[in-house]
């Protein structure tokens, strides 16, 4: 389905043309994850990999829990994705996802989209529905982000993680090779494209900066603590993006491998000042060749790190493949988190 988006300003009406809107706005705030500066119930991240990035959730009253209907679209809020809606098109049946922002703000958010040639792990906006003070952009339909799913898995098997991983880097090396840095990179910004939970799309474009040229440095101090790089912690000073998106790229990683983040912490300075070190830990079970890639992007020193075009060369993709079938016939044992002191109600995720 084409979209019938113009990307200068003002972008202009919806696609259909037979409904301008139905107005369903909300004069809630929009939620983001805070400034590093800034105290925050996430802060430590020791129980969430990340908070909302998006708008908060609309709906037609406070208390107000059902569907909500603009044009010809039933949206429904997405549990545990917040600001995101699941969409119906009640003229076509097809499923969508809608993300709802401030009509000052969304030609900013969505303006990596339109620098973007079509990628195969990066979603595609189908649709833009215009209200008074709220845009609703349309995406495709996804099942499940994959913050959730390594949660629900603990930790997944290096060939299952060397698929997957493989696709993120691929989405980012994309948007690097187009000027686009990601900034609050994490693993919530990547959404499940099949039900089987083997095709990534990168979703979250709306915290990413269109680089002017190629110079990639950057001062904004933005993002989810748990993946932040020791460069931005460690003065105030500009840094490079996409070496700072490198260093997600390997918490990301650390995070499916091992089921955990590699520098946790309840205590915000505490947690800064591991990440500033630059040092942890890789347990056993890992091969070599993943503990290769991770000290490879968990760099402290930026230079250092592999690209992204670099990483997607790494041998270990092509390892970890190979090992797949003995991998399969391990037991359930092998597949189980090291328990790594936590109390039994508490998580590495929230």
């Amino acid at each position: 389905m084409s979209m019938n988006v113009q990307w200068t300003a003002p972008i202009p009406c919806i696609r259909t043309g037979r409904c301008r809107y139905k107005r369903l706005d909300s004069e809630e705030p929009v939620s983001k994850c805070a400034r590093l500066s800034e105290p925050s119930s996430d802060a430590g991240f020791s129980t969430s990999p990340g908070s909302p990035v998006y708008p908060a959730p609309f709906s037609g009253t406070p208390t107000h829990q059902g569907p909500s209907r603009i044009c010809q679209y039933l949206l429904l809020p997405v549990a545990e994705r917040g600001g995101v809606h699941s969409a119906l098109n009640i003229h076509t049946g097809e499923e969508y996802v809608c993300k709802v922002f401030t009509m000052a703000t969304y030609q900013e958010k969505i303006r990596a989209h339109g620098v973007l040639s079509a990628h195969g792990n990066v979603s595609q906006i189908r649709d833009i529905v215009l209200g008074d003070q709220k845009a609703y952009v349309f995406l495709e339909k996804d099942y499940g982000d994959m913050h959730t799913f390594v949660k629900s898995r603990k930790r997944l098997g290096e060939e299952q993680a060397s698929r997957l991983f493989r696709q993120v880097v691929r989405a980012v090396a994309h948007c690097h090779r187009a000027g686009v840095v990601l900034g609050d990179l994490k693993l919530r910004k990547f959404v499940f494209s099949d039900e089987k939970r083997t095709h990534l799309k990168l979703e979250g474009l709306e915290d990413s900066h269109v680089l002017e040229g190629n110079d990639d440095s950057m001062t904004d101090k933005h993002g989810c603590p748990a993946y932040v790089s020791p460069e931005i912690l460690n003065g105030s000073g500009s840094y490079s993006g996409k070496q700072a998106d490198v260093w997600s790229l390997g918490i990301m990683l650390y995070a499916l491998l091992v089921g955990r983040y590699p520098f946790h912490d309840s205590d915000p300075g505490a947690l800064f000042s591991k990440i500033r070190k630059g040092q942890f830990c890789l347990p056993d079970g890992l091969s070599p060749q993943a503990r290769c890639l991770l000290r490879s992007v968990l760099r402290k020193e930026p230079a250092e790190r592999l690209t992204a075009e670099e990483i997607l060369i790494h041998p270990w993709f092509h390892a970890s493949q190979e090992a797949g079938s003995a991998e399969q016939e391990a037991g359930s044992a092998d597949q189980t988190v090291p328990a790594f002191g936590l109390e039994e109600d508490e998580s590495p995720f929230c």
